[in-house]
């Protein structure tokens, strides 16, 4: 799998590399498009790395969540129409498990978090199996969860870290142990 990584829409400050890597947003960023809400945006911050085929990619994030919707995790993405973000994202003052897919018009689901906090360490994985992609989330190390099942595209694209924060600037999120490589086994029932 690829090792060459590159910013789509570089933050306001970054330091480090996709082995840890700490950012802050710019003003109001943003990945979307036109669903419920009629605008389309992708101005959000993404680290990537080309794969193709079947992969598994990770990593481990920790943000000063404070205003709605600030958002890190990982994102899939072959184009400004077609990926997936998914992470923690801060709605209704709780952190929740967010994932949107988005093919030509955006979806959203989320997980409430009920009794984390912002020092917690939620661990992001997104698996492709053909034209499938598991989105699971672990919070401190704990077991994986199944957030997400969804269709996607087989087309190459890359995959990397993801952070936003639409209703603001300057929102911090530090990133650890990114990893991308084969695909883990298929079953969904350990």
């Amino acid at each position: 799998m690829g090792n060459i990584f590159s910013w789509l829409n570089e933050p306001a400050t970054f330091s480090g590399n996709a082995d840890g890597l700490s950012l802050t947003t710019r003003e109001k960023t943003d990945f979307w498009q036109r669903t419920f809400y009629g605008f389309e945006r992708d101005n959000g911050h993404a680290y990537l790395t080309p794969v193709s085929g079947d992969f598994t990619a990770s990593v481990t994030v920790c943000g000063d969540y404070q205003q709605l919707y600030d958002q890190a995790g990982l994102m899939l993405r072959i184009d400004q129409c077609n990926w997936i973000k998914t992470g923690i994202e801060y709605t209704d003052g709780l952190m929740h498990f967010s994932v949107v897919v988005t093919n030509s018009t955006s979806d959203w689901s989320v997980i409430p978090l009920h009794g984390s906090s912002k020092d917690d360490e939620v661990s992001v994985r997104l698996t492709r199996h053909g034209d499938a992609v598991r989105v699971q989330f672990s919070i401190n190390g704990a077991a994986w969860q199944l957030a997400r099942l969804a269709p996607f595209s087989t087309a190459d694209a890359s995959v990397g870290i993801m952070a936003c924060s639409p209703e603001r600037g300057g929102f911090e999120a530090v990133f650890r142990e990114f990893s991308v490589g084969p695909a883990i086994a298929r079953s969904l029932h350990d």
